[in-house]
């Protein structure tokens, strides 16, 4: 445990409101959902008759009493149960909030029973398929002992001590398993890490495996916007909540604290079944991260084209999880072991995505990184390095605040794995720079090429995706970086994704010209002869924020920011290029 010490901050008592479902009053016991029973309108109805603990206590190591909802199927023998672990509510399935996020993504609300935790498993599909499910509030939140903490290594053991009391109820078959996306999936990586014996299988569905990295100063750059909205419109309770905006602003280096919020990936030993996406601004990066390092011998990949909400409940997809789970928690010889280890998707971005396409490593083997090299000069990328060397930069603020370099392919060209950049910079009148680079795709006559990664696609949409929410609509890979946090990290940098140590201050001085590696969102893109890529450099954020209606982050840093390229300053971009 590190010794620097938390901050917390009182939290807000959970009352009816937007985030109040029709199941969050605290009311202890058992009753029986009969088949046909609904929560409410909205919602679809249970296929089967399901038995309901309501507020059952559970006692952590520390004494610490949280409750938790357990949904089984009526009259069966002893199941394996699926956690999922997060500070929503455990009742918040059913809320205004959640049905709102629901529409707004393009999803009916009937196509779930309202029984979920938000971003969960749905007890009436697992229940028919003969698994219970367990909706924890966790430490802090509603009525539950003790005070909160966000993505951290407590969270770990907190639910260890519930798996294992899972595990051993009478109805259960001491098979556990955990699933779900964002918060329910970084819960699993801290979890996993801890090895609870009755913990047989895990599905992380897209989450942050690093809060310093992936959610409050990702590249070094202190922006909070979206862990100021996940700590103020979450963690509801009786106590205390941590208060990581104020430890973001104490604690700008990776420190102790910032260590105890990184999961253990070489104790992470269980069979898991990752998804990822490449689109996701919050969770991509982390996601792979987990994936690539933790130590499961038995692990899966899968790689969509879309967002992670509309790919959880997809009806083919959940068929697909429980093959997995049908495998691990039941021991069924489904020929789940020949599903290849890694699945990824290419994006088209005119219709044309390919998804499950059978590999059995990320990047594919076939895939050889090619340097594109910048030519200030002529604003182009080219695999040759410019002999003459050339300057190209912006002024910070001002309009045009960019420097953008573009290849045109003639051929077929395929991108897939992890690019980077590499890039010679000078900051004139000021002693630091904040980086922000994006790989978009043109059309063949120059026009960026955007998808949205929902089914909404409607007016409202386009205006909340305009210069924001990002998560929403994917507009190419992005990257960032403060420079004067440009230390490699040697021990965790690879040679396709550079990692930075963040634990050190290295202010430019006038006229200095020094070089930054700055790693990219994996990409998996299909470019057709004669369409484009274009190289954006910039002082503030080409994507905008990650979701709608949060703070946008802007620079402290003026002056005007150089790009050096060609000679021996010889700037690149480096792509994953696989075989057409």
């Amino acid at each position: 445990m590190s010794d620097v010490q938390k901050v917390f901050t009182p939290s807000q008592p959970l009352e009816p409101g937007a985030r109040y479902g029709v199941l969050s009053e605290y009311e202890p016991g058992t009753r029986t959902l009969e088949a046909g029973f609904r929560v409410a309108p909205p919602f679809k109805p249970l296929p089967l008759d399901i038995v309901l603990d309501k507020d059952v206590p559970v006692t952590l190591r520390d004494g610490v009493t949280i409750n938790v909802d357990v949904f089984r199927p009526a009259g069966a023998e002893r199941v394996p149960v699926i956690v999922a672990w997060s500070p929503y509510g455990k009742g918040q399935g059913s809320s205004a909030s959640v049905m709102g996020i629901f529409g707004m993504v393009g999803l009916d609300n009937g196509i779930v029973s309202g029984l979920e935790k938000f971003e969960g498993p749905d007890p009436a599909y697992w229940c028919a398929q003969g698994y219970a499910i367990c909706n924890p509030d966790i430490r802090g939140v509603a009525n539950c002992e003790g005070d909160s903490v966000l993505w951290d290594r407590q969270e770990g053991r907190d639910c260890y001590d519930l798996i294992e009391w899972l595990g051993v109820q009478d109805w259960c078959t001491g098979k556990v398993a955990m699933s779900g996306t964002s918060y329910l999936a970084v819960s699993q990586w801290f979890t996993a890490a801890e090895q609870p014996p009755h913990l047989a299988a895990i599905n992380p569905w897209e989450g942050v495996s690093d809060v310093y990295r992936d959610l409050v100063m990702r590249g070094g750059i202190p922006d909070t916007g979206f862990a100021r909205r996940l700590q103020e419109n979450s963690f509801y309770g009786n106590g205390q909540k941590e208060d990581i905006l104020t430890e973001a602003d104490r604690y700008p280096l990776v420190n102790g604290l910032w260590e105890n919020k990184i999961p253990l990936f070489d104790r992470i030993d269980v069979p898991a079944y990752v998804v990822a996406s490449y689109s996701n601004t919050l969770h991509t990066a982390g996601t792979f991260r987990a994936w690539r390092r933790m130590e499961s011998e038995q692990k899966w990949l899968r790689v969509h084209n879309s967002q992670e909400w509309p790919d959880y409940y997809d009806r083919a997809n959940v068929e697909d999880l429980r093959r997995f789970f049908d495998h691990f928690l039941k021991g069924a010889d489904n020929g789940w072991e020949q599903t290849p280890r890694v699945r990824y998707s290419l994006l088209d971005l005119q219709g044309g995505d390919r998804v499950n396409i059978p590999a059995q490593e990320f990047p594919p083997a076939d895939v050889t990184p090619v340097k594109y090299y910048l030519d200030g000069r002529s604003r182009t990328l080219g695999t040759a390095v410019p002999d003459t060397g050339a300057t190209a930069g912006y002024a910070v603020g001002a309009n045009p605040d960019t420097v953008s370099f573009v290849t045109r392919f003639a051929q077929e060209t395929v991108l897939v794995g992890y690019p980077k950049a590499h890039l010679w910079v000078e900051a004139e009148g000021a002693d630091d720079m904040d980086l922000f680079l994006l790989v978009q795709k043109l059309d063949a006559f120059g026009t960026p090429l955007q998808q949205f990664t929902v089914l909404n696609q409607g007016a409202m949409i386009h205006d909340v995706t305009e210069r924001g929410a990002s998560i929403l609509r994917y507009k190419g890979t992005d990257g960032r970086l403060r420079v004067s946090m440009r230390r490699l990290d040697e021990k965790l940098s690879t040679d396709d994704v550079p990692a930075h140590s963040f634990d050190k201050v290295e202010k430019l001085s006038p006229g200095e010209v020094v070089d930054v590696e700055i790693d990219l969102l994996p990409v998996g893109l299909t470019f057709h002869p004669g369409e484009q890529l274009r190289l954006v450099i910039s002082s503030r954020s080409l994507l905008g924020t990650m979701m709608p209606g949060i703070r946008e982050y802007t620079t402290t840093f003026g002056g005007r920011h150089i790009v050096h390229t060609g000679g021996d300053r010889a700037s690149y971009v480096r792509l994953p290029v696989k075989p057409a």
